[in-house]
């Protein structure tokens, strides 16, 4: 405490070197800190950190180097960079540090010359204009450094200005803005900001307003005379130590009016310019303006900061004692100075702006000083002097200093400076001096927290004092936008006044309890309150605020008491700081809150908190640390030997002896015996050998491995891959799934060696690599590391080589899963070595720019706590959220061995089961002895004390159970309770030596290591050596087990392997043992079912952020048997006594509590308390205590209950068969695992169809084990917060989400528990943003359309949902590749013998040997199953099955074959390549309005009228139409020649009739053509036009008339007919005039439907080839047949060509002809001028092909089948609208019946319900259901077909129909002999006459029906054909389809031959 350095210890001269590596090193961008010892020894012996940072003090003095000299004075070390940042001629050989401005609020207009509001100040632009002056302002003019060809004008209170000796300018700065009106700028520094002077060195008044501004005589302003700031441009040495301005010489300190100084801003002690909440500038030096909330570790080096300096620590108060030259260093620094160092981004002007002050309780010290830099105060309200004791010292400041209060640089002092002035005293109460050794004195270090007004500066002893901006957001609701306002049901007069926000602050305080600390979230929901049942509060006059004050604090029993003064709030906090250091130490009652409030006249009512409570006080300035920081801090105690007080207080037990004497005397005792490591009890004592060689039985057969998906990842899985469905169907193109055709990925973990092994594992058992198809199964299981990164040193050539892999391989899918992407999303820019760890790699990774981009990657982001990816910059689209569904346990009747997770929620609501042992506790005796420890030593991060103190629990709890019983009731029931399970669990009976697994989590590793030390020793020494293992669970490091534990582990899984060591927690299934897990976050990890207990209980008041604190409560979360969640539930009852209960339920009571823990019941009912009570126990092999984890593990079966777990239809097929169906076989399988897997004992009997929980199950008792909850055992302050939803405080989920985040609004609506998923992603959206260093800070403002989120909660299964994912995602590809085409043999003809020779050439029919061919009438083609066979000579000989009457008329369904798509497929819509994208969309140059309509009008016999068509022509198209002279009316369609050869040309115009298919129709032929030219036209009905021409832009659209809207597709083919020939005789005489003959144009034309997906080709084997018959297929493009087609020789001769449909059987059977006369459909290719006079019949719905080519045939004409190409047809489930569905024209109920067939028809005038549906429609579908009414005789009589004349319809499969047809010369069956059973005549037209009719005979009784258009033409055609000859009608027999007259219905009559 000397005055000098000299005297100190020389360790401290370590801890500065040790404090300058650690702080070097993280500042440094390099990460390679210089060792400590080249800084100790191989520096000259001044070394500052950097030379000239930290000039000879001196020196810098007599250059007038301004601030450094008076900070030499001061005793600051000058090293700091701000104090050489204002220099301007300072000759230091380094440049100053830029200003680095804060950045503008978003929004702001940054125009040099105008102000953030956007307005013009530039004097040549408002010279002119009136400006309104308030009185006692004057206009001046400031200079920017960026525009300095202009004067902004700006108004400033004169006050402020200097008169013309440049004298009695007051300090300060007061001014308006004359562009937007904004007033009341009481900093300059603001005030530059406002006006955008982006100045680079810390904003001066004196420096900037140059010059007063006049008018001139034209009343215009123009610039006036210079300000006259004193000497403007000299500099004087002599007082260089209190120099003020960079451009101001020094005045005299004794110039009394300038109160000593006349510093504006570089002396400590004056009023800054810069108001103390802006801290913008402040740190923004280091920062950036870097938003340093709580959370922003200040340590990370700001890629601006210029040149190499590494950035110097703020050190903590030095202090003066007497004249300069005897400047000193206290060297006993505090531990903790606040990190009060905290700086936030501006949000607009005035009192308290930032919204991120204190968004977090540390947001520390954003407030904690004064804006500018140099300043080491609070600013005093007024210049006062200065005393010459108190030589300031640096005060707390907004700036970084981060740990950093932990270690202080002490400077030599400088030699004594001739001439230096000492300062002036400064009467206390503005500033506040802190008095020394307040923290030893009082033994409780100070919090204010701000609450609404200006702090004062301090001095002193800075480091005993700490400020928080904890509430002060909460007092700055004025800033609520508009819009928080109206979300939050306000307006803006319902805010509060400061009277009412202070006594609302006291009333928050007196309510707290005495273990509670203020939290921010707690006190914003209380305002909020407020505000809506008060609104705007009762007005509180001035006067009645100190007695209200009072009143409201009186309720709290003393602990809050109330300060007020009249002139600052500095009196009142210098007064209580004085009490507090001048009270006798630990006899004073303090109050734990002071509320100050200084109630004066000028500025209103102020106040703040001062927080001297202990405990708080530690909390508050805790919990404002990172942790980062506060782990480093911890490690700056141990390093330093601070806690050796401690550690020697822990050297001798709580009853006073010395601890390792005992244990040493004890050891000796033992004479190398040890306690029997299991099946014996603590007092059996085994030698040490034997004990190591001690093996539990081995067993003998191996558990099979299963790895099983249960319905919830399933489900969760298949949402996912919706949710990427939806982004390839979106429309936004950023991801073409029809390209892919595999899946790779690669897994992204946080670091942690276990984590890799684990994911390895998952990956390994879910056999996902085989799946996919990327590893063979012989190398998928040593591969699966390859896919999964650790994200570390090493990451970045991993992920170099994976994205090369995915630029490499286009056609492959790439997932990047980035798991537990909560985990350091530090931005790649702010990222550092912090704490050894590596930040911002997963910023580098997951968002460069190659990831980003990359079009066939999509990224899949997993987390347990995703809040922080979900702020307002979110890079993920809500869309693209998948959430885990919620545990349902209204799940039915369920076993209560079913598994169910137990997570989070789960625990915080078992606080009501209200059982006597509860699984979530808080160890109250642990807590009262931290409480003591705590007072005892202020100094020390409480975490280091509550470890030390759990080390001494767990130590003494070990000695207690073996050597020293008395020492039992020194040691809580929570230890001594979980020790006892630890140690007897293995030794009780069939255990086998099974036991539990504690986990003590030490977020330390420095703690945990010295733990893990000590807890060992202890053991040992006890002999305990064999029992239980002591690991250290680092995610620096794999797993360490000493050999005689793994070969127990070897035994229980019955593993031959030798070298096989446990990689992951779950090996340790069943192991005894305590993990001591470290490191900053728990990672993810899952932990075996054996975990029992988890110790939380150095988790407290620094975690007080949602993530933070849930993911250390995760680790606990699990699957657990249903019933022990439901019976507490239920229960709520009063419970049997806890003895009687062990005994009698089955269950690993989880729930009762152990007897008193001295007394002897403790052994016995210890087990009880920690659930494994005997009885759980009672079977030799029953179980190896709990089982393991969650979904990711792997499961067998359970064989005891002799039941399988029932798999249910997994999507993942392979695992059906490696569940053996076999319970007898099953339950031979030992109840252990060998696997390197996780293992563990069961889950439930029914396996769990239910859950995820991938785990293993097995035992031989017919009762399966039942799986309880970990107990959970925590400190206070995290209980309060999971118990919130019980208890009084507000609960985790209220609290800031992440450290990484802030909120965006002082308040906002409370969230509750039951905001899940996607509510919860949209509340954090609305109001959390993400701070300056999160990897979101700068996310593109569009969400990436290419990024998913998947969240569940910890340890529910998720890494086996997205494994599964991966699979079905697969699987979908697979199927998008693939297609459903039908594949049906055609009704085979009976083999006769061919008369007709086999032509010899097989590549083109012969047209002489194919006329020798029969036709085949029969339509086998297997789509007309249903339709009535033709009669034939050949007819097959068994038909169908009778159809009975009335049977369901649904079609069976066809069958179909999954075909993968070739390079010549045709396709849909949803199809998207780089070859075609032109031909299928628009270019964006191009317009949809750029396709024109042109009419087409022609003259159609058939239907006696013109017909006008219409053509959509897209530009591209229109060279294949030939326009008249003027271009706009279309003549025809432009037709090649028959001579024409062109490879690349398909001749014949392709037409395809479509209808509801604009999506799914395979309308794009690009593929199939090859590319090469042709003219494809789509035929549409007019109302279908706007949709095809959407879908499909570049294609020629053929619209019919509106007639036909509802007609079938025989209308559409007769119109491609009539249109085809029409045009090929305009074409002729188009082509003739040029002497082309008419011969020679082209005439055939291609109708195919828009199901024609693919095209083979079979070549008959090679005679060479031996094998039976058979042909090999090869696809074809659709341009190979047609060109081979209309390749034939003499092709004008033929009137159809056509191919045959595939089949599957096809390739099995030999081709017996080449060609073939048969029917052809789907796909012909038609001669439209042979075929003129036979027309489709444009009525028809169905089979208007088979009738169109009986016709055809019957006419002469030529038909051809190629037999060798045959065409696949995709079965399309939707559109093609062959059915209509028949409903009542008049709609009388609300659900109509089903219409049956018979309903289709009725006599005429009759009453029967009408039907909207066209006649011909019904007509078609009567014949085909009811022909047995109309033609019985018919029915299955193949011998006596029904005469059907010219035409084809479908009477049904069981009629067989034969086809005459009528005219003459037409060829025509042999009918000879035939006796016909009825007679069909179809709108007959003049060709039939009475004598055709009478060449036929008929049975006796056969039966006729007669059709025709109406009633009159009926009769008429009876009368023409005399029918009633021979044929007997009557009058009932008449029938009408049931249309109504309008619709015309078709009538019909039937009647009898006699």
């Amino acid at each position: 405490m000397g005055n000098s350095y000299a005297g100190q210890l020389k360790s401290a001269r370590f801890e500065e070197a040790l404090h300058n590596s650690i702080e070097a090193s993280l500042r440094s961008s390099s990460g390679d800190p210089q060792p400590i010892f080249t800084q100790l020894y191989l520096e000259p012996e001044q070394y500052p950190g950097n030379m000239e940072d930290v000039k000879c003090k001196a020196d810098l003095s007599l250059h007038g180097g301004e601030p450094p000299g008076q900070e030499a004075l001061n005793g600051h070390p000058s090293n700091e960079l701000e104090e050489l940042e204002e220099e301007e001629d300072s000759d230091t050989s380094s440049p100053p540090l830029p200003y680095l401005q804060a950045p503008a609020p978003d929004g702001c207009c940054t125009l040099d010359g105008f102000c953030q509001a956007g307005k013009d100040l530039r004097l040549v632009s408002i010279a002119t204009e009136p400006i309104e002056v308030p009185a006692g302002f004057e206009l001046v003019g400031a200079k920017s450094p960026s525009v300095p060809e202009h004067i902004l004008v700006c108004a400033v209170d004169r006050r402020f200005l200097p008169d013309e000796n440049g004298k009695n300018a007051l300090l300060g700065f007061s001014g308006n803005c004359v562009g937007c009106g904004e007033k009341g700028f009481r900093y300059f520094t603001e005030f530059s900001n406002h006006i955008n002077l982006k100045l680079s060195t810390q904003p001066k008044k004196q420096k900037h307003l140059k010059y007063y501004l006049v008018k001139n005589s034209q009343g215009a302003l123009c610039k006036g005379p210079i300000i006259c700031w004193k000497d403007c441009k000299t500099r004087q040495f002599s007082s260089s130590a209190s120099t003020s301005k960079p451009s101001s010489s020094s005045l005299s300190l004794s110039s009394k009016e300038n109160g000593g100084t006349n510093g504006h801003s570089s002396s400590p002690f004056s009023l800054s310019d810069s108001p103390p909440t802006r801290t913008t500038q402040t740190s923004s030096v280091f920062f950036g303006g870097q938003d340093l909330g709580r959370d922003c570790s200040f340590l990370k080096p700001l890629a601006s900061t210029p040149g190499p300096k590494t950035l110097p620590i703020v050190p903590t108060a030095l202090r003066v004692n007497g004249p300069a030259n005897g400047l000193g260093v206290d060297g006993s620094r505090p531990p903790l100075l606040s990190p009060s160092q905290v700086s936030l981004r501006p949000q607009g002007q005035g009192g308290y702006r930032n919204a991120d002050l204190g968004e977090s309780p540390a947001s520390s010290a954003m407030n904690s000083g004064p804006p500018k830099k140099r300043h080491r105060s609070w600013y005093p309200s007024s210049s006062v002097p200065v005393p010459s004791t108190a030589v300031p010292v640096p005060a707390i400041r907004p700036i970084v200093c981060s740990p950093g209060s932990v270690l202080a640089i002490p400077a030599p002092p400088p030699p004594p400076v001739a001439g230096v002035i000492q300062p002036q005293p400064v009467t206390a109460g503005e500033t506040v001096i802190v008095p020394d050794n307040l923290l030893n004195t009082s033994g409780v270090r100070p919090v204010i927290v701000i609450g609404h007004g200006t702090l004062p500066y301090f001095y002193g002893n800075v480091g005993d004092i700490v400020v928080s901006p904890l509430l002060v957001s909460c007092y700055k609701s004025s800033q609520l936008t508009e819009k928080n306002l109206e979300s939050l049901g306000l307006n803006s007069n319902q805010l509060l006044s400061a009277e009412t926000m202070i006594l609302l602050t006291l009333q928050y305080l007196a309510r707290l309890g005495t273990e509670q600390i203020p939290l921010r979230e707690e006190f914003e929901q209380i305002v909020l309150k407020a505000m809506l049942c008060c609104p705007g509060g009762p007005a509180i006059s001035p006067s009645q605020l100190p007695w209200l004050a009072r009143l409201e604090a009186s309720v709290s029993g003393g602990s809050v008491q109330v300060l007020v003064t009249h002139n600052s709030l500095g009196e009142g906090i210098s007064e209580s700081l004085r009490s507090l250091s001048e009270g006798p130490p630990h006899q004073q009652c303090l109050p734990t809150y002071m509320v100050i409030i200084c109630a004066s006249k000028m500025s209103g009512n102020e106040f703040c908190v001062l927080v001297l409570g202990k405990y708080q006080a530690r909390a508050l300035a805790e919990g404002m640390l990172t942790t980062n920081e506060f782990l480093k801090e911890i490690s700056y105690e141990l390093i330093t030997g601070k806690v050796s007080i401690l550690a020697s207080h822990f050297k001798t037990t709580s009853l006073g002896d010395n601890l390792d004497k005992q244990l040493v005397r004890y050891q000796r005792r033992r004479k190398g015996q040890v306690i029997q490591p299991f099946q014996g009890d603590v007092t059996d004592h085994i030698h040490s050998q034997e004990a190591a060689s001690m093996v539990p039985p081995s067993e003998a057969e191996l558990l099979s491995e299963v790895f099983q998906i249960y319905p919830p990842q399933l489900n969760v899985a298949r949402s996912l891959l919706s949710q990427v469905c939806s982004i390839a169907d979106s429309g936004s193109q950023s991801l073409d799934l029809g390209r892919f055709c595999k899946v790779d990925f690669l897994v992204l973990v946080p670091p942690s060696h276990i984590l890799v092994h684990q994911t390895a594992q998952r990956i390994r058992q879910s056999g996902v690599l085989v799946d996919l198809g990327i590893e063979d199964v012989s190398s998928a299981h040593q591969k699966s590391d390859k896919y999964v990164v650790r994200l570390d040193g090493d990451v970045h050539a991993k992920m170099e080589a994976f994205m090369r892999k995915v630029k490499q391989n286009p056609y492959t899918l790439f997932v990047l899963i980035h798991d537990n992407s909560h985990v350091d999303l530090t931005s790649a820019l702010s990222g550092s070595v912090c704490h050894g760890e590596l930040q911002g790699l997963a910023d580098r990774v997951v968002n460069c720019r190659e990831v980003l981009e990359a079009v066939n990657l999509l990224v899949l982001q997993v987390s347990c706590f995703p809040f922080t990816l979900q702020t307002r910059q979110s890079r993920i689209s809500t869309h693209n959220e998948v959430h885990w569904p919620s545990n349902d346990l209204s799940l039915g009747e369920q076993s209560p061995h079913e598994l169910l997770y137990f997570g989070l929620r789960d625990y915080s609501s078992s606080l009501q089961w209200g059982v006597a042992s509860p699984i979530l506790r808080c160890d109250d005796a642990f807590e009262k002895m931290v409480h003591t420890l705590l007072e005892r030593h202020p100094h020390l991060h409480s975490m280091v004390i509550r470890s030390y103190l759990l080390i001494q629990q767990y130590t003494e709890a070990m000695m207690a159970l073996t050597s020293s019983p008395s020492l039992r009731d020194h040691i809580t029931p929570e230890t001594l309770a979980m020790v006892e399970d630890l140690i007897s669990a293995p030794g009780r009976e069939g255990s086998q030596g099974r036991g539990h697994m504690l986990l003590v989590r030490v977020p330390s590793l420095q703690l945990a290591m010295l733990a893990r030390e000590r807890l060992e020793d202890v053991r040992d020494k006890l002999g305990l050596q064999f029992c239980f293992a002591v690991l250290l669970g680092s995610p620096a490091s794999e797993l360490n087990l000493p050999r005689n534990f793994t070969s127990r582990l070897r035994a229980w899984r019955g593993c031959e392997n030798e070298d096989w060591v446990p990689h992951t927690y779950e090996d340790l299934e069943g192991l005894p043992c305590i993990v001591i897990l470290t490191g900053k976050d728990p990672l993810g990890e899952t932990f075996p079912r054996s975990l029992k207990y988890s110790d939380l209980r150095l988790i407290d008041s620094s975690y007080l952020t949602r993530t933070a604190l849930e993911q250390e409560v995760g680790l606990a979360c699990t699957y657990v048997s249903m019933g022990v969640v439901q019976e507490p539930k239920k229960a709520m009852t009063p419970h049997e006594p806890a003895g009687e209960k062990a005994t009698s339920s089955n269950d690993g009571d989880e729930l009762e509590r152990p007897q008193s823990n001295g007394s002897a019941a403790t052994i016995a009912s210890g087990s009880a308390e920690n659930g494994v009570s005997s009885s759980d126990v009672a079977d030799s092999s029953q179980k190896p205590s709990t089982s393991s984890c969650p979904p990711e593990g792997v499961t067998t079966r359970d064989e005891g209950s002799g039941t399988i777990p029932q798999v249910f239809k997994q999507e993942c097929d392979f695992l059906g068969s490696q569940l053996s169906s076999n319970p007898s076989k099953a339950s031979k399988a030992p109840p252990s695992l060998c696997s390197s897997s996780s293992s563990s004992s069961y889950s439930p009997s029914s396996s769990s169809t239910q859950k995820p929980s991938q785990s293993t199950q097995y035992g031989h008792d017919s009762k399966p084990a039942r799986v309880s909850p970990r107990t959970v055992i925590m400190s206070r302050a995290a209980y309060n917060l999971l118990a919130g939803e019980s208890g009084s405080q507000l609960s985790s989920f209220a609290l800031l989400p992440h450290a990484d985040v802030a909120w965006s609004s002082p308040l906002r609506p409370l969230i509750t528990h039951n905001l899940q998923g996607a509510d919860q992603s949209m509340f954090y959206r609305q109001w959390t943003v993400a701070r300056q260093h999160h990897a979101d800070y700068e996310a593109p403002l569009e969400a990436h359309p290419r990024r998913l989120l998947l969240s569940g909660p910890p340890q529910v299964g998720k890494t086996g949902a997205y494994l599964q994912f991966l699979r079905i995602l697969f699987r979908m590809l697979i199927r998008l590749l693939e297609v459903d085409v039908y594949d049906e043999d055609e009704v085979e003809v009976e083999e006769e013998t061919s008369e007709a020779p086999t032509p010899v050439s097989t590549q083109w029919p012969d047209i002489e040997e194919i006329r020798k061919l029969p036709f085949d009438p029969f339509p086998r083609d297997p789509e007309f199953r249903k339709a009535s066979p033709v009669y034939t000579d050949t007819m097959p000989k068994c038909l169908k099955d009778p159809k009975q009457e009335g049977e369901s008329e649904t079609p069976a369904k066809r069958e179909t074959k999954s075909i993968r798509l070739s390079r010549f497929a045709t396709h849909n819509a949803f199809h998207h390549c780089e070859q075609c994208h032109l031909y299928c969309e628009v270019s964006p140059a191009t317009q949809l309005s750029d396709g024109t309509f042109h009419a087409f009008t022609f003259c159609s016999s058939m239907l006696g009228e013109e017909v006008q068509l219409h053509f959509i022509i897209p530009k591209a198209k229109e060279q294949h139409f030939v326009f008249s002279q003027q271009g706009s009316h279309l003549e025809s369609m432009r037709l090649p020649l028959v001579s024409t050869k062109d490879p690349d040309l398909v001749k014949s115009p392709i037409f395809t009739p479509t209808t509801g298919r604009q999506e799914h129709g395979l309308l794009n032929i690009f593929h199939a053509i090859e590319g090469a030219a042709h003219l494809h036209i789509l035929v549409v009905k007019q109302y279908e036009m706007p949709h095809y021409r959407k879908y499909w832009p570049n294609h020629i659209l053929l619209v019919l008339p509106a007639m036909f809207n509802s007609a079938g597709v025989g209308a559409a083919r007769f119109m491609i007919k009539e249109l085809s020939y029409h045009n090929l005789e305009l074409e002729r005489n188009r082509l003739e005039e040029q002497g082309v003959k008419r011969q020679d144009i082209w005439p055939f034309i291609v109708m195919m439907d828009d199901s024609c997906v693919l095209w083979n080709a079979h070549q008959p084997p090679d005679c060479s080839n031996t094998s039976e018959g058979g042909s090999t297929l090869t696809n074809v493009s659709l341009k190979t047949v047609l060109q081979h087609m209309e390749a034939t020789p003499k092709i004008s001769l033929y009137a159809m060509c056509g191919t045959r449909k595939w089949s599957s059987s096809l390739a099995r059977k030999p081709l017996s002809q080449p060609f073939s006369r048969c029917h052809l459909h789907n796909f012909v290719m038609l001669n439209v001028d042979l075929t003129q006079n036979v027309q489709y019949d444009l009525n028809r719905y169905s089979c208007e092909e088979v009738d169109f080519n009986l016709r055809a045939n019957s006419s002469g004409l030529l038909l051809c089948r190629f037999n060798y190409f045959s065409l696949m047809k995709k079965h399309i489930p939707v559109g093609g609208h062959k059915d209509f569905l028949v409903k009542p024209k008049l709609m009388e109920m609300e659900n109509p019946v089903l219409i049956s067939p018979f309903q289709y028809v009725c006599a005429p005038d009759s009453e029967q319900t009408l039907l909207a549906a066209p006649a011909q429609f019904l007509l078609e579908k009567f014949l085909q259901n009811c022909s047995h009414r109309l033609f019985p005789k018919a029915v299955h009589n193949r011998n006596n077909p029904v005469l059907s004349i010219d035409s084809y319809l479908n009477i049904g499969p069981d009629v067989v129909v034969c086809y005459i047809n009528s005219r003459p010369h037409s060829t025509n069956l042999g009918h000879q002999g035939v006796v016909f059973s009825g007679l069909l005549l179809y709108l007959c037209d003049s060709f039939v006459v009475s004598r055709l009719l009478k060449m036929f005979r008929f049975l006796k009784g056969a039966t006729l029906c007669v059709i025709c258009q109406d009633r009159s033409s009926l009769r008429q055609t009876i009368v023409r054909l005399e029918l009633e000859d021979e044929w007997q009608f009557r009058l009932r027999d008449e029938f009408q389809t049931a249309n109504c007259s309008e619709d015309r219905p078709l009538y019909f009559l039937t009647g009898r031959h006699v």
